[in-house]
């Protein structure tokens, strides 16, 4: 497929998110026996899977970073080799984009409604399912927060949207949480129009066994939440939808960016017991702030503490308006429901984001969380230089640090079989990452030891990989 790269394409020098770490590929590879170096080590067998944009056709008009077509690039782990293999999501809008051979959806910087045609083919909003990927219920799927769940077969074919067998009505954000407890996958739909949002459960076999609304007092964009063992915690925070500039597109004084910071509108805190009524939701108001991404959450008696990657407002721009706050640190909440009470302290001043902490952990006491972070961060853009593991239970920090001019990205943590859990508490396993050497152009998954933080094997990668989202390690 064409892709809008071409530097004497009319797209050149204002599509920043179309060039360096972020151009997209335009091709599906295997390739097996790929050249490592160092050991990987013996008991990782399984499939590092991440997810990103990249668009398959030249975009309609301004390109947002958030826009391309979702592409999965799968490193199986086995043996000590590695196999490297990537595909699209080819959703209904791409398959239709594919026979037209060229774009038929914009974006959100400037968004404008498809011919009718396209809208009776493939819907009024391509689903890109190209944020984040994770499995349960033994299904692979692949997620954009504003449309429904994409399914993909063990070896990154698209088998169709998924809707839990008609309970899933609407949308389902690109961050469910899996209780490692009890197997359940806890996550939540938002929508700009009414009821803005509701909050699911799915049983151990897919089965949804809650789902309730959750009143909001408007449309707004929620990226992330977080679930202990026995909450939810939802962040109603200002960052809005505005209908009237999506369908004025470019010719609004907003530029057509459709989500926009309204601080005025103020921000809340909501605590909810897993299985309640979203009528039960306990609110608290705070200052305004933006997080895209939390790190953790857990039960303190009455109480909720959440750690996440904290912005004094949202800092990714849409349309034409620069991005209100600046770079995400680490920080720490504590919210009192009944005594109507957060708590905040600032937990590192280091900038980062995608944080992440061992599946084994997700909702309970976490000891260890991992980020990457930032060795730069103008406007939009940031440049991950390595990775930050907190103890969040001394404050100590250890930082692992990729070579000169390397980039990369989310660290997933990969659970050592082998290693008893308590050997060097919830972090026995490694961290994977894509790494990206922007002079050389080349991409390497690099492997590193969670316990003692060094790297230990380096995948070369038979491509390029673009700068993506969100991934997760799918042991055999």
């Amino acid at each position: 497929m064409a892709t809008g790269t071409d530097p004497d394409s009319t797209l050149a020098g204002h599509q920043p998110w179309l060039t360096g770490l972020y151009e997209p590929v335009d091709d599906e590879l295997d390739v097996a026996d790929l050249q490592v170096t160092g050991e990987l080590p013996a008991a990782l067998h399984g499939t590092y899977l991440r997810n990103g944009p990249n668009p398959a056709f030249p975009p309609l008009g301004r390109y947002h970073i958030f826009d391309g077509d979702g592409m999965l690039h799968g490193v199986t782990l086995d043996e000590g080799g590695a196999r490297y293999r990537n595909r699209w999501v080819r959703s209904r809008g791409l398959e239709a984009e594919r026979r037209a051979g060229r774009a038929l959806y914009s974006g959100l910087s400037d968004y404008r409604i498809p011919e009718p045609e396209v809208v009776a083919e493939a819907g009024i909003m391509k689903n890109t399912a190209n944020t984040h990927v994770v499995r349960h219920a033994g299904r692979i799927l692949a997620l954009m927060e504003g449309v429904p769940p994409t399914e993909i077969s063990p070896d990154l074919d698209t088998v169709g949207e998924h809707d839990f067998g008609g309970a899933l009505a609407g949308a389902m954000t690109a961050h469910p949480k899996l209780d490692p407890v009890t197997g359940e996958m806890v996550f939540f739909g938002y929508s700009p129009f009414p009821p803005h949002l509701h909050v699911y459960a799915a049983a151990p076999d897919g089965t949804i066994t809650w789902s309730t609304p959750v009143d909001l007092p408007g449309p707004v964009m929620m990226h992330d939440f977080v679930v202990t063992a026995t909450k939810v915690v939802i962040f109603d925070l200002p960052a809005v939808f505005d209908i009237q500039s999506m369908l004025g597109g470019a010719d609004t004084p907003e530029g057509g960016g459709f989500i926009r910071w309204a601080p005025d509108n103020g921000a809340r805190i909501g605590v909810l017991d897993r299985g309640a009524p979203g009528t039960t939701t306990r609110w608290v108001d705070v200052d305004p702030f933006w997080v895209f991404h939390f790190l953790n959450g857990y039960d303190d008696g009455e109480a909720v503490v959440v750690e996440g990657c904290r912005a004094d407002a949202l800092n990714v721009s849409f349309g034409d308006a620069e991005p209100e706050g600046a770079g995400t640190a680490l920080h720490r909440w504590r919210i009192d429901p009944g005594a109507g009470t957060v708590a905040v302290e600032q937990v590192d001043d280091r900038p980062a984001d995608f944080p992440r902490v061992a599946d084994g952990a997700a909702g309970l006491h976490a000891r260890y969380g991992y980020l990457a972070e930032a060795r730069a961060w103008e406007g939009d853009e940031v440049t991950f230089g390595g990775v930050a593991k907190h103890d969040l239970h001394t404050g100590a920090k250890t930082t692992v640090e990729w070579r000169s001019g390397e980039a990369g990205g989310e660290p997933v943590f990969a659970a050592d079989p082998d290693r008893p859990s308590d050997a060097h508490g919830e972090d026995a396993g490694w961290l994977l990452c894509f790494v990206n050497d922007k002079a050389t152009r080349a991409t390497d998954l690099v492997v590193v030891d969670a316990p003692s933080m060094t790297e230990v094997a380096r995948v070369h990668m038979p491509r390029r990989v673009p700068f993506g989202f969100h991934g997760s390690w799918l042991p055999s």
